[in-house]
């Protein structure tokens, strides 16, 4: 099992700026992609940024340019580092990693969730 505890969020105006953090514990061996989704009020959760353990980055095209996905692998941490925020940009955002369960099976993982309210 692996567990997921983010930091960060709160309120900011317009152009400000943001820092996510996800801290993971338990079996981290079995990790092959981390990264961040978000929900909007009545939608599905939508993927913002992940990072694969061999590097591999993508973006929603929402937001390339102004966010950035990183990891530290010596601490077992992944952050998403917002800029330039938008009133769109408000939602819960969510710290996720997949793991590998088989050959063919992969889990999903999710942390708590963290609002990020974007408004002057």
């Amino acid at each position: 099992q692996v567990r997921l505890v983010e930091s960060g969020g709160g309120l900011v105006p317009p152009g400000g700026s943001l820092r996510l953090s996800c801290a993971a514990s338990g079996r981290l061996f079995t990790i092959n992609t981390m990264g961040w989704y978000r929900q909007f009020p009545g939608k599905d959760r939508e993927v913002v940024a992940t990072v694969s353990t061999s590097g591999s980055i993508n973006y929603a095209d929402s937001v390339k340019g102004r966010f950035t996905i990183s990891r530290d692998n010596a601490k077992n941490t992944w952050s998403l580092e917002m800029n330039s925020l938008k009133p769109e940009d408000t939602a819960v955002y969510f710290c996720y990693a997949q793991t590998v369960v088989s050959i063919e099976g992969r889990m999903p993982h999710w942390g708590q969730g963290t609002q990020v309210s974007v408004s002057s």
